[in-house]
């Protein structure tokens, strides 16, 4: 009898220790996966801020709006607003990893004129834990299009060349311009975020987006091959402010 308990007890006791060290196996596993990915967030953001270029004619990308006088007298820089959004997971509790997306416009003028630039891109930043601040430091990279509408202040009246002539009647020239850019961008940025609570933190943030394309100086130039060794303008630092909710802080 006790030889029969001893044989059962050396057949199963290494069965309970292959099931003990599977059992430990996966807790470790299950710790390891927890340590690296330790939330998810996402969230909208409104910005702020103001663009500029060194000069007008990179702003009204159009030769044919005039004399290189009257272009000269055009705006070069002014503010700019709009919204996006984004989606980021973290990785063990220091990094952001995701997606985002914005719109954003300068109106100019006062005549419906703008620039319009629309851009999206992958994120990867770094953050601190300060209680419930966390400083961060990152840069999103991606693409996205500028898009330049120019409308005159006054519409430009042509007289008739023949005023006996009643087919030849005065005409009113509208002399708008639109010009769509695509570009490539690097986007560093500097920032922090409050923990309102565990789900829900306020982000504010500061970034300069450096644009990449062709030289914008006239419309023949929109059709050419895009080249990523030329800085778009106009272009400025801009100020978000924005609610992430997610899982935002490691339990």
């Amino acid at each position: 009898m006790r030889r029969n308990i001893l044989w059962i007890v050396l057949v199963l006791l290494p069965l309970g220790l292959v099931a003990q060290e599977q059992e430990a196996d996966g807790k470790s596993e299950k710790h390891s996966a927890s340590h690296v990915f330790t939330g998810f967030s996402g969230g909208m953001m409104l910005h702020a801020g103001y663009l500029f270029s060194d000069d007008p004619t990179k702003v009204f990308s159009n030769t044919g709006l005039g004399s290189s006088d009257y272009v000269k007298g055009l705006p070069k820089s002014g503010a700019c607003f709009g919204l996006g959004g984004a989606l980021r997971v973290h990785l063990i509790d220091h990094i952001h990893l995701g997606a985002e997306g914005f719109v954003s416009t300068m109106p100019l003028m006062g005549t419906g004129s703008n620039v319009r630039t629309g851009w999206g891109g992958a994120l990867c930043d770094f953050y601190g834990n300060w209680g419930k601040v966390r400083p961060m430091i990152g840069m999103t990279v991606g693409g996205g299009s500028m898009r330049k509408l120019y409308v005159p202040a006054q519409d430009e009246v042509v007289q008739p060349t023949d005023p006996t002539n009643p087919t030849d009647s005065t005409a009113t020239i509208y002399n708008s311009s639109f010009v769509k850019t695509p570009f490539f961008f690097l986007d560093p940025y500097v920032g922090m975020e409050i923990g309102l609570t565990n789900h829900i933190a306020l982000l504010i943030r500061i970034d300069y987006m450096l644009p990449f394309n062709i030289h914008n100086k006239g419309l023949s130039e929109v059709g050419q091959q895009v080249k990523w060794d030329h800085f778009v303008t106009p272009s400025g630092p801009r100020l978000y402010v924005g609610v992430m909710f997610g899982k935002l802080k490691k339990k």
